[in-house]
């Protein structure tokens, strides 16, 4: 019998009969067709059919150099003829070390310590149990509570969901969560007319004294998005809000985990948005783009004095026990020093200024449209705020689901675009050209007047 053709209908038929897809109504398959992909090349993906979208979005968030990448996967090649694969515990290999080495040496000062996970919300979860049983282990167990922000999000494992504030996916596992403190976001969406970032973000950081004031002898550490609340509709504050930050948890004896997944490598205008504030956080979660976008990879880094907490004699079990079976993952490493080359070599971060200029003004008149509240940004990424009254601020219905028909319209037009509610945002890979910009902009321009034809 001959083989089905590749034909998205017949994929997507295959697909739909057993696979559940993440962060979707499956329902809504029904009437949205799904869209397999066979190929991609740069900024651009290709469906089984021959049609082509340019990925605005870097495939959420991670791709940083375009796929198939040749240097990437040149890195790739050689470490796979080598070693896949091999335990991180009683063994190491070349690439963890080396990735571990450069990390610490790109990060703010004073991040020595590497500890790798699998993914963005691993990374959180090992942050957290980090600082608990760092105060544990010197006498501290009644510090047993985190600060997080209002609009925040870390992740859907348990421990992270339990600090975020996206009610969409807290919500319904509140019952099984622990109980975080949460202090109102620095948003400059909110800011008063007349306001501007850092004087918002100042006053705003009145309200994480105060808990800071309260709750300190039982808190382990706040934990914060710096600059971008990027699942939270791509809600931004200024770096003053980071500085304050750093003072007080020093001046209360709090750790400062700095989630940096979606916001490090480059994506807020630095190589790590914390660089903007001039701080070192205790600890700082790393994800997403640290591959280039290849391979699951995470990695914690903190200070020596941490890591020291618990270096001891083994009777007094103050190891730190967390483990994955793919921690430190060779293929994930290598893949993750040959993105931190193409930092190095092609001078990416002076670069993106150039194209975060393109974004800028390619997006510059959607702030004129009816119904655009702000169109705001941080380094490369771009957000775009539809609601239904602009003087009013008052955001659509959420049932109403603008974003899906942005989201809908800018495929027609070869886009691949996913709002964010009623926030259209850009996130594209830095290898982007000018005229790609442009076409990104004009299909998000194209899909905003569709969203809110009444």
């Amino acid at each position: 019998m001959p083989a089905a053709k590749h034909t998205n209908a017949a994929l997507m038929a295959r697909d739909l009969a057993v696979l559940w897809h993440p962060c979707t109504q499956m329902k809504d398959h029904e009437t949205l067709p799904l869209i397999p992909i066979r190929r991609g090349a740069g900024v651009w993906l290709e469906d089984f059919d021959g049609k082509r979208y340019l990925d605005a979005i870097s495939s959420w968030w991670v791709n940083l150099f375009g796929h198939a990448n040749p240097r990437i996967n040149a890195a790739l090649r050689d470490q796979l003829e080598n070693l896949e694969h091999v335990l991180l515990a009683g063994f190491t290999h070349t690439p963890a070390i080396e990735l571990a080495e450069r990390l610490t040496a790109l990060a703010p000062p004073g991040l020595k310590r590497c500890f790798y996970a699998d993914n963005g919300s691993s990374a959180v979860e090992v942050a957290l149990k980090m600082s608990f049983h760092t105060w544990r282990n010197r006498g501290a167990p009644c510090k047993t509570k985190f600060i997080s922000l209002s609009n925040s999000y870390h992740g859907e494992t348990l421990g992270a969901l339990a600090v975020g504030d996206v009610a969409l996916y807290k919500e319904i596992y509140q019952p099984l969560l622990m109980q975080a403190i949460t202090v109102p976001s620095p948003d400059c969406f909110a800011r008063e007319p007349g306001s501007d970032w850092a004087e918002h973000s100042t006053r705003m950081f009145e309200h994480m004294r105060r808990a800071l004031a309260q709750h300190a002898d039982e808190v382990c550490a706040v934990i914060v998005e710096p600059l971008v609340q990027c699942a939270g509709n791509m809600r931004m504050y200024d770096p003053v809000y980071l500085t304050l930050l750093r003072a007080a948890c020093d001046e209360y004896g709090v750790h400062l985990i700095a989630d940096e997944i979606a916001v490090g490598f480059g994506r807020s205008g630095t190589l790590f948005a914390c660089e903007q504030a001039g701080i070192t956080p205790d600890f700082m979660c790393l994800s997403k783009g640290l591959t280039g976008g290849y391979l699951p990879l995470a990695a914690v880094l903190t200070r020596e004095e941490i890591y020291q907490a618990f270096y001891d004699d083994y009777e007094k079990l103050n190891a730190f026990l967390h483990s994955h079976s793919y921690t430190g993952n060779p293929l994930g490493c290598r893949a993750a020093l040959a993105t931190l080359d193409i930092f190095a070599q092609d001078d990416i971060i002076v670069r993106n200024r150039a194209l975060a200029a393109h974004m800028h003004a390619a997006t510059a008149h959607f702030a004129e449209h009816p119904h655009v509240a702000e169109v705001r940004q941080r380094g490369m990424i771009v957000a775009i705020e539809m609601v239904k009254d602009k003087k009013a601020r008052e955001p659509y219905p959420w049932q109403e689901r603008r974003g899906l028909r942005v989201y809908q319209h800018a495929l027609e037009k070869g886009v691949l675009l996913r709002p964010l509610g009623n926030v259209v945002y850009f996130m594209p890979p830095y290898i982007i050209t000018p005229e790609e910009i442009q076409l990104m902009a004009e299909a998000a321009w194209a899909g905003i007047r569709f969203a809110t034809e009444e």
